[in-house]
């Protein structure tokens, strides 16, 4: 299958489409400049790296922790930049900013392209994100005396910016707003002296292939709850080795989308970066199946 429809209604270069998004990231980034230029006072790498979508979280799920090392009486703040290419030749490209108000409140944005190898060749998506989170119960951190996790509830608004492909396969929507509960929990020296984290997000979504192929579809066009989950152990302070899944509705007949993995190691060299290299698998894309590939985000918090 290889497509060509270019009709549709894409988005203009210039066009107002993605100044929010713009103007978020710039106020994000300028924020987080008037955060205190030493780091906060949360333990190392515990606000996680930053999901592809812009929160805080592993490389495909939020958690429920905030973003950013700030503390209860402290403003945090990260940027980051993600690529991920797969052996059927897709790309994503993806940035993004958020910041974390007092270990409580999580403002982020982000922006994807996507590049369609030779299934559309020459062409590819593009995608806003615009996300916040509310932590509403316990402290994944500071409550290991409690069996109960952190409990965080988010929103995450998608604009696609370019629905002819999404169009040409039966996607309904260019927007969308996903839904999630995320419970994260942490067990300070709960494996051979190792810290353990474990988290789960349940998520209300109608999103084909995270969003970039628009949302809803023939198959379907209700938000479907779909969860997410991730298992890390750090071996030490500043190295976190863990996996994800993710599952995604399947809304379009003209492909079967299938649930996201991945392995990765997070490495944190200070309290103002971190790396990320992971093993990701999207599972088929359009007309390509089992799309894995390297995956790498470099971020900066503080």
């Amino acid at each position: 299958m290889k497509l060509t429809c270019r009709t549709g209604p894409r988005a203009p270069r210039g066009a107002p489409a993605g100044r929010p998004v713009r103007a978020l990231l710039v106020a994000l980034a300028m924020l987080g400049m008037l955060v205190s230029a030493h780091a906060g006072d949360r333990l190392l790498g515990t606000w996680g790296v930053s999901a592809v979508e812009g929160a805080g979280g592993g490389g495909l799920t939020p958690w429920a922790l905030i973003t950013g090392s700030g503390s209860r009486d402290q403003l945090g703040a990260t940027g980051y930049a993600t690529t991920w290419h797969s052996q059927g030749g897709y790309s994503l490209r993806a940035a993004g900013a958020a910041l974390g108000l007092y270990d409580t409140v999580e403002l982020s944005a982000a922006r994807w392209r996507f590049g369609l190898s030779d299934t559309v060749p020459g062409e590819s998506l593009g995608m806003d994100v615009l996300g916040a989170k509310w932590r509403v119960w316990g402290d994944a951190i500071q409550d290991q005396d409690r069996w109960w996790p952190q409990i965080a509830v988010g929103a995450q608004y998608k604009r696609n910016r370019d629905m002819a492909v999404p169009t040409a396969l039966g996607a309904r929507h260019a927007e969308d707003i996903d839904l999630y509960l995320a419970a994260t929990k942490v067990w300070l020296g709960g494996l051979a002296g190792r810290n353990v984290l474990a988290n789960l997000t349940l998520r209300a979504t109608r999103a084909n292939q995270f969003g970039l192929l628009g949302f809803g579809g023939d198959r379907g066009d209700a938000r479907r709850l779909k969860a997410e989950g991730s298992v890390v152990v750090l071996p030490r302070d500043d190295l976190a080795i863990g996996a994800e899944w993710r599952d995604k509705p399947d809304n379009l007949s003209v492909f079967r989308e299938q649930s996201a993995a991945d392995l990765f190691v997070a490495w944190f060299p200070s309290r103002h970066l971190g790396a990320t290299l992971a093993w990701l698998n999207l599972g088929n894309v359009a007309n390509k199946a089992s799309q894995r590939g390297w995956y790498l985000s470099l971020q900066l918090a503080l």
